[in-house]
C-alpha cells in the first residue's frame, strides 16, 4: 500500500494543479499551485521515511511488494515516470518507464533551458534513446531464452557465458543529466544480479573505458570557462568513478559506488543551483572569467557554495569523500594500475574546483554592476542550499547511517 501511495501522490497533484481555474488574481493561484506542489512533495517525504523506518535491512528480498494481477501490467505506464524506475520488479517495465522519463525531460529542457536548449534537449533525446535501445535488444534477448521478462525468474537463470557477455554490453546506457541515476541503478538491477560472469569477465575492458572517462572529462573540465559546463564535465568524471566501483566486485567497491552517486546528486544539484539559479539569474552570464570578488558580496552564498566545492573535490568530511574513496579502494583491490591511474581524478577534481570556486569568490575587486545585480540568497535559495549541504556533510561525518543498510544487499551482488 505504502508503494501505491508512493506512486499515487505526485499524480494526484499534478491533477489537482492541472485543474486549478486561473482567476483575475494570479498571485493567489499561484500560491495555490505552490501549496499543492509542496505539499504532495512533503507527504511522499514522509511516505518515504516510513518505508525507510520499516524497511528490514537483514533481508536482501524485495519488500513491500504489491501484485495485482487484474490491472494489465501496461496500464501502470500512465501512472508513473521516475518513481516507477526503482519500483517495477519487471525488466520490460523497467525500460518502458526509463524511456518514459525522456519526454518530459525534453520538454523541460527545450522550454526552460538556457540559450542552446533546443540542440541540448535533441543530443539527449536522441542519444539516450539510441543507447538504451541496446539494452531493449538484451532484454527481448533474455525474454526469448526464458519467456519471461519477470526479475526473479530471471535471477534464478543461469545463462551461459556467452549469452551473458552479449546481454552486458547491450546494457550500457548514455549518461545524461538526471538518467545519470538511472543507469547507477540499472546496473545494480540488471546486471549485477541477472548477469555476474558476463560482468566479472569485461571488468578490465569496463575498467579501461572508465578510466579514460576520468582524464578526458576531467581535462575536459579543466579548459572550460563555462561554470554549468565544468559542473557537467565534472559529473561525467565522478559518474565514471563510481561506475568503476559497482563493478569491482567487492562490497567497498560497490557501497562507494552507491554512496558517491548519492552525494553527487546532493553535491551537483546544490552547484547547479549556485551557477544557473543564482548568478546566471542575476547576471545573465555563466563565464567563469566574468566574476571576482562574489565574496565580499554575497557572504552566504560563497559559504555555502564553498562547502559544495569541498564536496565536490571529495574533501574528507563530506558524503563525496566517503564514496570517493571506497569506490577507489574497490578499484584498487581489483586492478593497481588502472586504480591508479583512476585516482588522478582526486587531482584533476581539486584542481578544476579550487579554480571554479577562487575565481568567482575571490578574483580580484567587484564591479559596481555586481553591488547593483548580485544580492546575496534569499530564504528560498538558503533553505535549498542549506539542505544540500546538511546531507552532504552529515552523511559525511555518520556515513553508518547510509553504509548499515547496505552491507546485507550488497553481499548478495559478490560473483
Amino acid at each position: 500500500m505504502l508503494l501505491l501511495l508512493l506512486l499515487l501522490t505526485p499524480l494526484i497533484g499534478i491533477f489537482l494543479i492541472s485543474t486549478t481555474v486561473e482567476n483575475s488574481n494570479t498571485s493567489l493561484t499561484l500560491n495555490r499551485i505552490k501549496f499543492i506542489g509542496l505539499s504532495s512533495s512533503i507527504i511522499n517525504l514522509f511516505i518515504s521515511l516510513i518505508i525507510f523506518i520499516l524497511f528490514n535491512f537483514s533481508s536482501s528480498e524485495f519488500q513491500f511488494v504489491q501484485e495485482h494481477h487484474a490491472i494489465s501490467s501496461f496500464d501502470f505506464y500512465l501512472e508513473t515516470l521516475l518513481l516507477a524506475v526503482f519500483l517495477v520488479l519487471d525488466i520490460l517495465l523497467f525500460y518502458i518507464f526509463f524511456e518514459s522519463i525522456l519526454p518530459p525531460l525534453f520538454i523541460l529542457i527545450g522550454l526552460f533551458g538556457s540559450s542552446n536548449r533546443v540542440r541540448a534537449s535533441f543530443y539527449l533525446f536522441l542519444y539516450t534513446l539510441l543507447g538504451s535501445l541496446f539494452l531493449l535488444l538484451s532484454i527481448l534477448t533474455m525474454s526469448s531464452i526464458m519467456g519471461s521478462t519477470d526479475f526473479d525468474a530471471l535471477y534464478k537463470t543461469n545463462f551461459n557465458f556467452y549469452t551473458q557477455l552479449f546481454l552486458f554490453i547491450g546494457g550500457s546506457i548514455v549518461l545524461a543529466a538526471i538518467v545519470l541515476k538511472l543507469s547507477l541503478y540499472g546496473i545494480l538491477r540488471l546486471i549485477l544480479p541477472l548477469l555476474p560472469k558476463a560482468q566479472y569477465c569485461s571488468t578490465s575492458v569496463i575498467y579501461v573505458i572508465g578510466v579514460i572517462t576520468i582524464i578526458y572529462a576531467s581535462l575536459s573540465t579543466l579548459r572550460t570557462i563555462d561554470v554549468k559546463e565544468l559542473i557537467a564535465y565534472s559529473s561525467v568524471s565522478h559518474a565514471a568513478v563510481y561506475l568503476l566501483g559497482v563493478f569491482s566486485n567487492c562490497i567497498q567497491g560497490i557501497e562507494g559506488g552507491i554512496v558517491l552517486g548519492l552525494g553527487h546528486g546532493f553535491v551537483s544539484s546544490g552547484l547547479f543551483v549556485c551557477a544557473g539559479g543564482i548568478l546566471y539569474d542575476r547576471s545573465s552570464t555563466r563565464l567563469i572569467t566574468y566574476y571576482r570578488g562574489i565574496a565580499q558580496l554575497m557572504p552566504v552564498f560563497s559559504i555555502l557554495f564553498f562547502i559544495l566545492c569541498l564536496g565536490n573535490a571529495g574533501t574528507p568530511l563530506t558524503l563525496n569523500f566517503v564514496g570517493e574513496f571506497m569506490s577507489l579502494y574497490g578499484v584498487f583491490e581489483k586492478h593497481a594500475l588502472l586504480g591508479a591511474l583512476a585516482s588522478s581524478s582526486i587531482i584533476f577534481s581539486a584542481a578544476y574546483t579550487i579554480y571554479m570556486f577562487n575565481r568567482i569568490a575571490f578574483g580580484g575587486s567587484y564591479s559596481k554592476f555586481f553591488v547593483v545585480n548580485l544580492p546575496d540568497v534569499n530564504k528560498r535559495e538558503f533553505i535549498i542550499l542549506l539542505t544540500l549541504v546538511l546531507f552532504t556533510v552529515i552523511f559525511g561525518i555518520y556515513p553508518s547511517v547510509i553504509l548499515d543498510g547496505l552491507h546485507y544487499s550488497v553481499s548478495s551482488l559478490i560473483y
